[in-house]
């Protein structure tokens, strides 16, 4: 099923501030809170969990400058297609949410008496790797056609000799005497909501609900260490600069045999030699000769694919633009191509001979060499709206 869009969900215009984003966010995840669904039916109560979390989603969207850009630009849609839904591809639970924007609330949690919300509360933290950031290069002949690209990343993965635990080979992992066990640490305080608890990682253990007693010596205790993987990356045609791929599961490994992070790509696009890239479109600036503009003829140009032949009309003027349709390139999410735009200019010779100088002179007064009325203004018209 299609997501509703992110701004119809808080219920903010497209042009809404951070202030605002905030401000409805704040709104919907205190009318949705667990705490405020007591006496409700079950299904209510899920209905409610999933209102909260969608706020939560949308928010996690708006709120980040460069993924807002992203959203925008590629729509819900196009958006979730490229791995950006799912609060950046790790799926949040709802002790993920408390955890990331309860700041916003005063912190407030868990309250139990919300069916299928507690349970993340009792027991211990699952933990999440970390996310890692690399840049990839891309040509416009790689965007045009889509393309893959193997890199080498170091990741911290787990450690084999310990099997990911922080423990010495042999030796048990006790319960953590902080916590007892829970992986968490519960406390009760006052918000706008009346008295709440709420509850963090636990401080001891970092969440696992267990100690160790004996360290593991490949890896210290992490139960990670740092190897170097290839990884082989879908780079789609369309892609632009600045766009941020996302690889699920391809980041750092999490201790304890945790939820792993991502791999973000973020993209940059490589200067062509004879193409500008506009959007979907491309520019290229043919430079022709006097020649060939007055009489006419074939002009060969650059393409992202090859090479095409132009036809150029006798009498051509400079800034003429010839449109190539579909020699652009694709859209990201595949709703056809751009095209070429040929932007011609005439040379006029710099340096001439005299009898080169001769020829130019006894055709200065010929009327086929003046400009007639209806050029200047078509030239010039089409110069002014360049300048609107």
């Amino acid at each position: 099923m299609a997501k509703r869009d992110f701004y119809e969900v808080l219920g903010v215009d497209r042009n809404a501030d951070a202030d605002a984003l905030k401000k409805a966010y704040r709104k919907l995840a205190i009318k949705y809170h667990p705490d405020r669904q007591q006496g409700k039916t079950d299904a209510e109560k899920k209905e409610a969990e999933e209102k909260f979390k969608e706020a939560a989603e949308a928010y996690d969207v708006l709120s980040n400058p460069d993924k807002r850009a992203r959203y925008d630009q590629l729509g819900p849609d196009g958006y979730d297609q490229m791995g950006g839904g799912g609060f950046s591809g790790g799926g949040m639970s709802m002790e993920d949410i408390f955890r990331q924007f309860g700041d916003l609330f005063g912190g407030f949690g868990f309250g139990g008496g919300f069916g299928g919300f507690g349970d993340a509360g009792h027991g211990a933290t699952v933990s999440h790797g970390t996310n890692l950031r690399v840049r990839v290069k891309v040509t416009l002949q790689e965007v045009a056609k889509g393309t893959e690209k193997k890199i080498k990343i170091p990741r911290q993965v787990s450690c084999q000799a310990c099997k990911g635990t922080g423990a010495k080979n042999g030796t048990a992992l006790e319960t953590c005497p902080t916590c007892h066990g829970s992986g968490v640490e519960v406390r009760i305080r006052r918000t706008i909501l009346g008295q709440m608890q709420t509850q963090s990682a636990c401080s001891s253990c970092g969440g696992s609900g267990k100690h160790i007693k004996e360290r593991c010596p490949e890896c210290g205790g992490r139960g990670l260490v740092r190897r170097e993987e290839v990884v082989t990356i879908s780079i789609p045609a369309g892609v632009k600069e600045g766009m941020i791929l996302n690889m699920r599961g391809k980041g750092n490994d999490a201790p304890g045999g945790g939820v792993p992070g991502d791999l973000q790509i973020v993209i940059e696009e490589q200067r062509d030699e004879h193409l500008i890239r506009d959007d979907q479109d491309l520019i290229y600036n043919l430079m022709i000769d006097f020649p060939t503009a007055a009489l006419g003829g074939k002009v060969e140009i650059p393409t992202v694919d090859g090479r095409a032949r132009v036809t150029i009309e006798p009498g051509t003027q400079p800034g003429k633009v010839l449109r190539l349709r579909g020699k652009g390139l694709p859209s990201v999410n595949g709703y056809g191509n751009g095209d070429l735009l040929v932007n011609v200019m005439v040379y006029v010779p710099e340096n001439l001979n005299a009898s080169e100088k001769r020829a130019v002179e006894a055709l200065r007064e010929s009327s086929s060499f003046k400009p007639s009325t209806s050029t200047k203004e078509r030239i010039f018209s089409r110069l002014r709206h360049m300048f609107d």
